[in-house]
């Protein structure tokens, strides 16, 4: 598995990054939202059986390939399990095409100064190495800014920018994902805010340190046109945040040299009930509609 072959389609391929990432806590609503109810299973363990052979429906589908999807996010559950009898990150690349990164963080800690910053994540080093061992391009990590207040915005940057730093010398590309929530009451300013701390962060990295930014699709069409064209972004992906598909697609088209990275709008309309058939071409509406958008 070449590292250049998959920074060079991370930084230049068209397409967007299926997030297929939700973790523990927010499993039983994508669950629910696929159709799978609570009484499928009895315990996590069979949870993630059941989460797992949701993830591998989508990405085996004929649907989902490499050709729009630039890369996908896992769950380290589904990065240590298999697809088609290969690793799930061997199989991403090896037959979609499609770049595998891991979403590494342990959730968010309680608010302060209007931001959620990162849980303490004591054995990341170890998580890290476990990544790259399993064939893993880059990490994913995510904080939540819900005011415009700039000490709590300063606090979830730097911690990030820390944080992937010390990805970076594991070998691995960090998506690096201040969140601003959707419905922050001064969302506009609090973007403001991010966007100058984050370009501050990106001027004080080394030239070789090369970092992912996930954002929240901004108020201001084109404010991070410039974290966009930075030498140490690889690429600069928008989650959708909450907002519908068709109003994330929209916000997004108006962001040139944005792609998306969504998940549930990606997974939204797929259904447990579906036949294949159904699923495929749900499923191919889905990506194709998010595709058109990143293209912009």
């Amino acid at each position: 598995m070449s590292n250049a072959d998959q920074l060079e389609k991370i930084k230049n391929a068209p397409g967007f990054i299926a997030a297929l990432d939700q973790s523990g806590g927010s499993t039983p609503k994508a669950l629910g939202l696929y159709g799978v109810t609570p009484d499928a299973w009895s315990n996590d363990e069979e949870m993630f059986d059941v989460v797992h052979a949701m993830r591998t429906r989508i990405m085996t589908s004929p649907s989902f390939g490499g050709n729009r999807i630039l890369g996908a996010i896992l769950f380290e559950n589904t990065m240590d399990r298999q697809v088609e009898g290969q690793s799930t990150a061997g199989y991403l690349w090896n037959v979609k095409n499609v770049v595998p990164f891991l979403k590494v963080d342990k959730g968010l800690a309680d608010p302060v100064d209007g931001a959620q910053v990162m849980k303490p994540m004591p054995d990341l080093d170890a998580l890290l190495s476990k990544a790259v061992a399993a064939g893993i391009f880059g990490t994913k990590m995510r904080s939540v800014i819900k005011e415009a207040n700039e000490t709590g915005i300063k606090a979830v940057v730097a911690q990030q920018f820390e944080v992937g730093r010390q990805i970076v010398a594991a070998g691995l590309v960090p998506i690096i994902e201040p969140e601003v929530d959707i419905h922050c009451p001064d969302k506009a300013a609090a973007e403001d805010i991010l966007h100058a701390e984050i370009m501050r962060h990106l001027d004080a990295l080394n030239a070789d340190e090369l970092v992912m930014l996930k954002l929240t699709l901004p108020e201001k069409d084109g404010l991070y046109a410039d974290c966009i064209a930075h030498s140490n972004a690889a690429r600069v992906v928008a989650l959708s945040g909450g907002y519908s598909r068709e109003e994330a697609n929209d916000r997004l088209s108006r962001q040139h040299g944005m792609v998306a990275s969504f998940s549930r709008a990606l997974s939204e309309g797929l259904s447990a009930q579906q036949s294949d058939d159904e699923f495929d071409a749900t499923l191919d509406a889905s990506i194709a509609s998010i595709a058109a958008a990143s293209a912009t």
